[in-house]
């Protein structure tokens, strides 16, 4: 029976080449869950007597195309990604779920699997994603967080970086922070939270918005911070909004340090 299955998955993106399948590259969050999926159904049409040799196959040789909430980048991390696939498939949402888990790496986990409507589109009815980005300071390592976390080398000034993260909110065109050169859709987002927390030896800075140009939310970390290290004026930021300059805004901070946290639903 074929129905649209709704995922939540969770993953560590240190060993990936992001969430987007590429054609001859096997480690993307994408790719995985396309490859068992597809070992599924083949498993299931051997068992049936099926010939599945004239079904059209996708990237890599896949029988499926799993859409999810965005697409992060290289070394980017997810709580909760929201994604979709239609199946044809006699096994439950539970069933699916089990054997999704069972044959991913230990780095991919489905935390929840259930039936969608039919109409359900994981990016297109997304209404909004919260991303987070963490940095440590301290006089010890993170030892056990190294690989989610990106190390400072001084404490920045928050009560700048606040100022500076209040700017950076609101509806504007985003393109001095968009990481792609060639991006020719519009760049306009709403950015309705930026939050900057100490929680020592944490510090943290969550973004909320309706969607996020690439690499949007590092070139805004990096931005910040050279606020907070009194690299540029706090009162800089509509300027920089106003350029649609790449060159205008900071850097583009390491993607250790960001995960996607939740996306948001009706």
């Amino acid at each position: 029976m074929q129905n649209n299955y709704k995922f939540l998955v969770r993953y560590d993106g240190t060993r990936f080449l992001g969430w987007e399948h590429q054609p001859g590259k096997e480690w993307t969050i994408q790719g995985k869950l396309e490859t068992v999926l597809t070992r599924m159904l083949e498993e299931e049409a051997e068992k049936n007597g099926k010939n599945l040799s004239s079904v059209k196959r996708g990237v890599n040789d896949t029988l499926v195309t799993v859409i999810a909430a965005g697409r992060t980048d290289a070394g980017v991390h997810a709580d909760a990604m929201t994604a979709n696939v239609i199946l044809d498939s006699h096994r439950t949402a539970q069933q699916i779920q089990s054997y999704m888990n069972h044959y991913l790496p230990d780095d991919i986990s489905i935390d929840a699997c259930s039936i969608a409507s039919p109409h359900f589109h994981s990016r297109y009815n997304a209404k909004g994603k919260t991303y987070q980005y963490t940095c440590w300071y301290g006089d010890t390592k993170p030892v056990f967080d190294r690989k989610y976390v990106t190390v400072l080398d001084s404490m920045p000034d928050l009560g700048a970086m606040k100022i500076a993260a209040k700017g950076l909110t609101g509806m504007n065109d985003y393109k001095s922070f968009c990481g792609n050169s060639h991006f020719k859709k519009p760049s306009v987002r709403v950015v309705d939270k930026i939050q900057v927390e100490w929680d020592a030896p944490y510090l943290r800075l969550t973004y909320h918005g309706n969607g996020f140009l690439q690499n949007m939310v590092r070139i805004l970390t990096g931005t910040i911070l050279e606020v907070g290290f009194g690299k540029r004026e706090p009162e800089s930021m509509a300027e920089i909004i106003a350029a649609k300059n790449r060159q205008a805004a900071g850097i583009t901070m390491p993607p250790q340090g960001l995960r996607l946290v939740s996306v948001d639903y009706d």
